[in-house]
């Protein structure tokens, strides 16, 4: 299996912050791992350095792997706009992202596998990619059969946040995709120029 399953703490430090969400291993050691990981002189890091770090940490952030990263980045450079404003507008567009910003599932490899386990539906039909792109207007629900599952209860039940271009009715079970975020509503703290100019070289 080629996607990552590792230890996310150890992903987390070398990145510098919480990027997999809450982390009490990580608020421990916020520093990256290894032997020289807690010397805070280290070496002067090159352009290119921080350039690919930087790419690293939105794959491993949004849970996706280089050739679908870089066909997001050839479809956001043909795209009208900023290049790297449209690639995280892709990425928040992912069903698997907005089944997680819904708060149907704590995180978004959790997320991924309520897709792939055809527990969620888009406009009223199954849908088992979790690279499925929404469009304004789609109804995300969650499977009649799978309303009582217990690790969606306990998702919803904690989940407090709020999205301005996304709605849920808790009856219903279902949210609507109201439109596609603009940068300035995206929380991750990325640097998407800093991919932009990885890509153009």
């Amino acid at each position: 299996m080629a996607r990552y399953t590792g230890p996310k703490t150890k992903i987390a430090r070398k990145f510098g912050e919480a990027i997999f969400g809450e982390d009490k291993s990580f608020s421990k050691r916020n520093y990256p791992p290894g032997q020289h990981g807690s010397n805070r002189r280290r070496a002067k890091r090159s352009e290119y350095a921080i350039q690919l770090q930087e790419k690293q940490k939105a794959k491993y952030t949004y849970g996706i792997l280089e050739k679908q990263f870089r066909n997001l980045y050839e479809k956001a450079k043909r795209s009208r706009g900023v290049t790297g404003e449209v690639l995280l507008e892709l990425c928040e567009s992912r069903l698997d992202n907005v089944v997680y910003r819904m708060g149907i599932s704590p995180t978004r490899s959790g997320a991924r596998q309520l897709v792939s386990h055809r527990h969620i539906t888009v406009n009223g039909n199954i849908v088992n990619i979790p690279s499925y792109t929404l469009k304004p207007g789609d109804v995300i629900g969650v499977r009649e059969k799978s309303k009582s599952l217990s690790v969606i209860e306990n998702s919803l039940a904690a989940n407090s946040n709020v999205y301005e271009w996304i709605t849920w009715n808790t009856e219903k079970l279902e949210g609507t995709f109201v439109s596609v975020p603009k940068r300035i509503q995206i929380p991750e703290n990325i640097k998407e120029q800093l991919i932009v100019e990885l890509y153009s070289k």
